[in-house]
Order: C-alpha cells, then structure tokens, then sequence
C-alpha cells in the first residue's frame, strides 16, 4: 500500500512464487516509534490463529496472487480526484478469481474536496465487477498542511459519504501515531492500523477505537497484515449486495 511512505520505492517490484516463499517466511518488524503499550492479556489474545494477508499497489505490478498464501488482498484502487493505479483491474481480477477476501483502497488528500476524492474512489471502484464482501478502504496519512480538526472533519466527510453511496462503512487506514492524532470521533469505521515495532496482533488500537481489525505489521520486502477476524468476518464489514 502507499502507507506511511508512497513515495519510497518498494523493494521486490516485480514478485513471483519465488519471492512469496520469502515473503510468507518473514517474521521479523521494521522499527518505528509509538506510544501505545500492549496489555498481557492482548498479547495472549493474539498468540492464538490471525488471519494473514498482503495489501499491493503499483510498486507490484506481477505479484502473482494465484500461487499466494495471503487470505486477503488489498489493493490501491486510487489517491486524490484524478489518479488511478496502474495495477488496480489485474489485481482485482486475480483476487477475484482466487476468491480470497478483497478489498480496494483510496489514498486520500486533505486539501482536496472529500466528495471529489470519494466519487473519483467510487467511480474506479464500480467500474471493475465486484462481489459481497468487498472490502473499501480510505488509507489517511497526510495532512496537506491541515489542522487537526481539519483533517478529521475531512475525513469524516470522506467516510459518511462512502458508507451513504455504497451502504458498507469503510474501512479507515493508517499509522497508529497518525490514526491516534486524527482519528477521534471514526471509532464506527473498523480499523487498520500500520504498526511496525509491534509483534503481529499485539497492538492496542489508537485514539477512541476499542478493537482493530487488520494489523499492518511490516513493510518488507512487501506489505504484509494480520486481522484478528476470520475471513468470513472480514467479508462481513464488506459490501453486502453488488
């Protein structure tokens, strides 16, 4: 995904069943700085099965997903009022045909309209087939030099009119220090957290939210999550009728 750093270059451009042996073999984080502490009684919660999955953009262009062992994929559908990924259709057909839960994300700018930025999600969204159980994801984490209030109530704005369009809330994405800045007041969105300095699952969600729905552990060599839901219950925050 473009988290936390879309305009780094991604390692691993093009992956295939090579890669993906590396890929699902990492266990390791990278390190990034947080507040958060995690309680042992959360730490044992998530010792048990977590569901595994991967979110691809452009930056993987030939990930294979037929050979993948991820049971969700999402992927970058768009950012702003007039970009489109590249990869968005192969990637939403692949997942489409493995029949693993999917899910497409837009990288939202505050200092555009949230309307716009929505309709410009929703008409690249509706525009590939789609399935219930769909997942739809606004990935936050700038702030194009807004406030605080500024880009929560933009955020807001986003997400309301999505969850109106389409009838499914989003999912709301980001950084735990990001998402526990400007994230108060989205608790009814299910949240996907970016927490690398953390074991996979053992996080304690950010700002007003008491759960997480999808951990993104680390970054290398490509994004990789956990959800504490099973694939049945990821499909259940998703699109009920297409």
């Amino acid at each position: 995904m473009a988290k936390l750093a879309e305009n780094r270059k991604r390692l691993g451009l093009a992956l295939g069943g090579a890669v993906l042996a590396a890929v699902t073999a990492v266990t390791g984080t990278a390190h990034a700085s947080t507040t958060d502490q995690v309680a042992p009684h959360e730490a044992a919660q998530h010792s048990s099965a977590l569901t595994y999955g991967l979110d691809i953009s452009h930056y993987e262009p030939l990930y294979d997903w037929s050979s993948s062992s991820a049971q969700f994929g999402i992927i970058k559908a768009t950012e702003g009022t007039d970009f489109v990924d590249s990869s968005f259709a192969r990637h939403w057909r692949e997942l489409g045909e493995k029949g693993i839960v999917r899910g497409a994300y837009h990288y939202g700018h505050p200092a555009d309209d949230p309307i716009a930025d929505a309709n410009h999600f929703l008409a690249a969204v509706n525009a590939q087939p789609a399935k219930a159980g769909d997942l739809l994801v606004l990935d936050l984490e700038t702030t194009d030099g807004k406030s605080v209030a500024e880009v929560n109530t933009w955020a807001k704005a986003w997400l309301s009119y999505v969850e109106n369009q389409t009838g499914t809330k989003p999912l709301f994405y980001s950084g735990w220090n990001f998402a526990d800045t400007y994230g108060h007041g989205l608790a009814q969105y299910p949240l996907w957290v970016a927490h690398y300095s953390r074991a996979k699952g053992a996080i304690t969600p950010p700002a007003d939210w008491k759960s997480w729905a999808i951990h993104q552990y680390t970054d290398v060599p490509i994004d990789q999550n956990v959800s504490a839901l099973t694939p049945d219950q990821l499909r259940a925050l998703g699109r009920q009728s297409v």
